[in-house]
């Protein structure tokens, strides 16, 4: 049995990839298996940056990410105004289709037969081990809190929603950035029951602002898989936060803590790449735990790490005045 960890990005999230492929190695090992889905096909700087790591390689196979969007338009077109909304709006398909390639970790000719999926703005600061052990006797074993807010997985309007899942299902509900799980789980045969049963008015359940995240939690919820969530099976004493959003995680070397406990993973949840692109060029932006991000960034290349020269400022501040000229008038 393989197992390994799958993320997904082009070019533009170059550099947080590298930072997530630095801090796999330093914390699962240099030889654990990692595979990149291609989110499109801007991937030359990819493809330069994996020839150099022997256990990366790329999925880029059109005949496996077409099944998955295949299926990812099947299941849109079954609600009533999604793809009326997203045209509106100026969106040709599925708002984010590229987002569903991660599907393709469940396909048949996938190369892990037992996978952790990560999204590209995440950091492993400890072993996985956690989550795979816990695939021995569970089909998805996630790690978050997104329990706490269900509006960005349902629409909790719907009235079906109560019909399609118990009040116990709706607390298994997870991020879709973090999970673990393995191939094969959704057969053809299922995913066409799925369609069957969304087509019949389940579909008004999904959630059009996430559309990822919803369709797959409601395919794992719907087909009554075993999901367990380490935020509320672990003990006390291990159990920790991971989202960037926590303000009091303390960085140690190269690790995190909260509150003494050791972080398994660091989601840089909500911030744009375009921010992580703009340091790595040299701009003194700030933002939570940037310099663990720097450190697993410039893990091999330290003399490249960007030397600050200008005045720190928050990543989220409006342009200057200066700046907004100049930009309205096209020089910046």
């Amino acid at each position: 049995m393989r197992d390994g960890i799958y993320t997904l990005a082009n070019d533009a999230v170059y550099d947080q990839l590298v930072a997530l492929l630095n801090s796999i190695e330093a914390n699962a090992g240099r030889d654990f298996p990692i595979c990149v889905i291609a989110y499109d096909n801007r991937l030359d700087k990819i493809r330069a940056e994996i020839s150099n790591r022997s256990q990366v390689t790329l999925l880029e196979d059109p005949a496996i990410l077409q099944r998955w969007r295949n299926f990812s338009l099947q299941v849109w077109q079954t609600h009533s105004t999604a793809l009326q909304q997203w045209q509106s709006k100026g969106i040709p398909s599925v708002y984010r289709l590229n987002c569903n390639h991660r599907y393709a970790a469940f396909d048949l000719d996938a190369p892990f037969d037992r996978f952790l999926y990560l999204d590209a703005d995440t950091l492993l600061l400890n072993s996985p081990k956690l989550f795979f052990e816990n695939l021995d006797c569970h089909d998805f074993v996630t790690y978050d809190f997104q329990f706490k807010d269900p509006s960005h997985i349902f629409n909790l309007y719907s009235e079906k929603l109560g019909q399609c899942f118990s009040a116990e299902q709706l607390k298994q509900i997870f991020c879709s950035g973090c999970f673990a799980a393995r191939r094969g789980l959704f057969s053809e045969q299922q995913r066409d029951r799925l369609i069957q049963q969304l087509a019949a008015g389940e579909s008004e359940v999904l959630y059009l602002s996430a559309p990822n995240q919803s369709v797959l939690n409601y395919m794992a919820l719907r087909s009554s898989l075993s999901i367990h969530n380490l935020a509320l099976h672990l003990p006390e004493s291990i159990r920790t936060g991971n989202a960037v959003t926590s303000t009091h995680f303390e960085q140690r070397g190269m690790q995190l803590f909260d509150r003494d406990r050791r972080l398994t993973y660091l989601h840089y949840i909500g911030l744009s790449p375009l921010i992580f692109q703009a340091v790595c060029r040299g701009e003194n932006l700030d933002f939570p735990y940037r310099n663990l991000f720097l450190d697993y960034r410039y893990f091999h290349q330290p003399n490249l790490r960007p030397r600050f020269r200008q005045p720190l400022r928050p990543h989220n501040a409006l342009p200057s005045l200066p700046q907004r000229v100049l930009r309205k008038i096209g020089v910046r």
